[in-house]
């Protein structure tokens, strides 16, 4: 049975379907006689985080057709311009440019933490609104927040207290040696602090923390020393295709240590595949979560791509979601009044079980996250479903605020 049958007959037993996309069959509301309002997005097309940002610009192209179908944005088209971030200084250059040159209202993308802050220095010093959907840095939270950047991506601190309640609850904590592969970059330097705090707080003792360039290849010498050092787990704080990398050599060389990580995406996991692939992972959303809004946007992303979205494709959607709606409630794009929106505690649909909104105090948008456990290979059933998604990692009693707790990035102090 494919992905596709699976998601036409999961969607034909739900009825009404998800808010955000309850209009899409909807005849499209007549246009008001105004130019269309116009985005930028930014996120990197090549390189290691290359195949996430495929995913994130199909989550766009996705929300603009279904925003504009119902109607658009006080009854005007959304345009979003597209263009690959690259690295931090192409980022700013081409923010700087979406701004100054085609008058963008705001800005909404990457995946780069060090690319993030660069767009986030230029969207504060031209008082332009970005929503950061990829940079997970709890320093972007903290010492370099900027009044002017949101973050829908979860933050790192999110992704280690929700994936290490799974660690505490499994034993592998107190008294366990850890071995840390990490990216060389801002993303992987700030999770491996996260990491440090994280084990120290809780009686894990780290025996490796190596330092992974990111456009490595061969973790020969890595899986070398971790069979040397025989931990009781392996996390891996890497990113894009590094992720898919090691694993499949951690099959090859037949360790068996248990292993996760403190950050993903499900990208990695299809790439490596089902013979390669295991462990249990957070997750930000994944296409299994079993809520109407979660499975209408799954089988429409299938309908028009032919495979399931990705978590970065749902961030990028999301995103663009939250700002169609953030500035019809303002009646306009005014970067200071939609500032004050996203600061007043306005909740927003996030095909999960409870909506989220965003902390006033670091712009990181709170919400429920999950685990994934792979499959085993004998169990898997196509290509893209070999993992299984836990429900919400807190309680339903549980305040959003407590996956932000320790949080390692230093103190948010916006700029008058």
């Amino acid at each position: 049975m494919t992905f596709i049958r699976n998601m036409n007959r999961r969607a034909v037993l739900r009825t009404g379907g998800a808010m955000a996309l309850g209009t899409l069959a909807a005849p499209t509301i007549l246009r008001a006689q105004e130019g269309p309002i116009v985005l930028g997005h930014l996120t990197p097309r090549t390189g290691f985080l290359g195949p996430l940002g495929d995913y994130a610009v199909m989550g766009v192209d996705l929300a603009v057709e279904h925003i504009n179908a119902e109607g658009g944005i006080m009854g005007r088209d959304l345009q979003v311009l597209k263009e690959d971030s690259v690295n931090p200084q192409t980022a700013s250059t081409k923010a700087e440019r979406m701004i100054e040159r085609d008058g963008v209202a705001a800005i909404t993308g990457e995946i780069s933490s060090a690319s993030t802050l660069a767009i986030g220095q230029v969207a504060e010093r031209t008082g332009t609104v970005f929503v950061n959907t990829g940079g997970n840095s709890d320093t972007l939270r903290g010492s370099d927040c900027k009044r002017h950047m949101f973050h829908v991506e979860t933050q790192n601190a999110m992704y280690l207290n929700g994936e290490g309640l799974h660690f505490l609850n499994a034993d592998l904590v107190e008294g366990k040696k850890w071995y840390l592969p990490t990216a060389d970059y801002a993303f992987g330097h700030d999770l491996l602090n996260g990491a440090r705090a994280f084990l120290d707080r809780n009686g894990g003792e780290i025996v490796g923390d190596d330092l992974v360039a990111t456009d490595a290849t061969d973790f020969s010498a890595i899986m070398l020393k971790i069979r040397s050092a025989q931990p009781d787990v392996v996390a891996l704080n890497l990113a894009g295709t590094q992720i898919t990398g090691f694993l499949k050599q951690y099959g090859e060389f037949g360790l068996d240590y248990p292993i996760g990580g403190f950050g993903f995406d499900t990208q990695s996991a299809w790439a490596a595949g089902p013979q390669n692939f295991s462990g249990t992972w957070p997750s930000v959303w994944n296409h299994l979560i079993d809520t109407e809004e979660s499975q209408a946007f799954a089988k429409a992303f299938a309908d028009k791509y032919g495979k399931p979205p990705e978590n970065q494709a749902w961030s990028d959607y999301t995103a663009l979601r939250i700002m169609a709606k953030a500035m019809t409630e303002i009646g306009g794009t005014d970067a200071d009044a939609l500032i004050e929106y996203l600061e007043s505690g306005a909740t927003f649909d996030l095909m999960k079980s409870r909506p989220g909104y965003f902390n006033p105090d670091s712009h990181q948008l709170l919400q429920d996250i999950y685990a994934i456990t792979a499959l085993p290979e004998a169990e898997v059933e196509n290509e893209w479903d070999i993992f299984t998604t836990s429900g919400p990692v807190l309680g339903a009693d549980q305040p959003l605020e407590v996956l932000i707790e320790d949080a390692v990035g230093g103190t948010c102090t916006f700029a008058a």
